[in-house]
């Protein structure tokens, strides 16, 4: 019996700086009807949906960002994506930022089933950006300021999804460029990532030319390199058109274990895409090339753990000229 579970990548437009979190849940109420409608059991909304993508705004008082914090899930405002989960009987993925009782704050994410339990949480482990004002930015990316690096690792659980079991895993942003996260997830034998992202169309901190083609090209490279490399299918997420002023590309998609994309966002607006998952899929990979049991050789990567910055080889010497 085949292992099918419907899924959606519920795309965002742009949430403006004076909108309040009730706008942002109204949409994304909507969008889960729509979900309901075409039969959908899991929808994945982007990374920070409820507000704009606040680390662009720069707070001399870092305790002015804490109203872009969520210090309870459900809160009073996000209920209404809870009481829509219980409606429809969907599993749904947000991205939020969190403030913790002992004053953590994280950029997180979350997988709730249709009864509004927690299965997964995730903090976001690759945090770009900076930390401090950048006077020769147009546009701060002000990541390092407002959160702290996650501290769950990479966790995976075997969670009912669409009414059977299915090994979940999260991502959020700027973790799927890094081939770590995805192997991680992938030694537990993930079959679904589910990943939010916010990502500007330009590189405002660009030291050489980056044209703005590739800014979609690198996004989609990691996504469908990662779904390949671990043999998972993947639900890349976006926040799409101009916020505040900033230009976020979207394209959204869904990727499947070899790599191929199953659907992809047209739009900067709110838009539903939707894509079955076959879960058998992902058996060829893992036990054939990706087989990690017989090919992997962990005694032979031990930079990858024990070294941050890249260091320069030695350099070749000719045995010539000890002559």
């Amino acid at each position: 019996m085949a292992r099918i579970v419907t899924v959606a990548a519920a795309q965002l437009g742009p949430i403006q700086k004076a909108e309040p979190r009730s706008v942002a849940v109204q949409r994304m109420v909507r969008l889960m009807e729509r979900a309901h409608a075409r039969g959908v059991q899991v929808v994945v909304f982007p990374e920070l949906a409820l507000t704009t993508f606040f680390p662009r705004h720069y707070h001399e008082d870092r305790a002015e960002a804490d109203s872009w914090f969520e210090t309870a899930m459900p809160s009073n405002e996000t209920a209404p994506l809870f009481e829509a989960a219980r409606k429809y009987g969907l599993s749904f993925h947000l991205g939020y930022a969190e403030r913790t009782p002992d004053g953590g704050h994280y950029n997180t994410a979350i997988l709730v089933n249709p009864q509004g339990e927690i299965m997964l949480k995730y903090r976001k482990v690759h945090l770009p950006g900076h930390a401090e004002y950048d006077p020769a930015r147009k546009v701060q990316h002000l990541e390092k300021r407002y959160f702290e690096v996650g501290n769950l690792g990479f966790p995976v659980v075997r969670a009912p999804l669409g009414g059977m079991p299915v090994n979940a895993g999260l991502l959020i942003c700027n973790d799927r460029r890094w081939p770590e996260a995805w192997r991680v997830l992938g030694l537990q034998s993930v079959e679904l990532v589910m990943l939010g992202y916010n990502t500007p169309s330009i590189n405002q901190d660009a030291k050489g030319f980056e044209a703005h083609h590739l800014r979609v090209l690198h996004s989609h490279l990691t996504i469908q390199a990662g779904a390949y490399q671990n043999a998972t299918f993947a639900v890349a997420t976006a926040k799409a058109g101009t916020e505040d002023g900033c230009e976020l590309f979207g394209n959204s998609i869904i990727v499947n274990p070899q790599g191929e994309i199953m659907a992809e966002a047209t739009t900067w607006g709110d838009e539903l895409i939707t894509a079955d998952c076959d879960l058998d899929a992902c058996t060829l990979g893992r036990t054939t090339i990706f087989a990690f049991d017989k090919h992997r050789r962990p005694e032979a990567y031990g930079r990858i753990i024990d070294q941050v910055g890249a260091v320069a080889p030695p350099e070749w010497q000719s045995s010539r000229a000890a002559e």
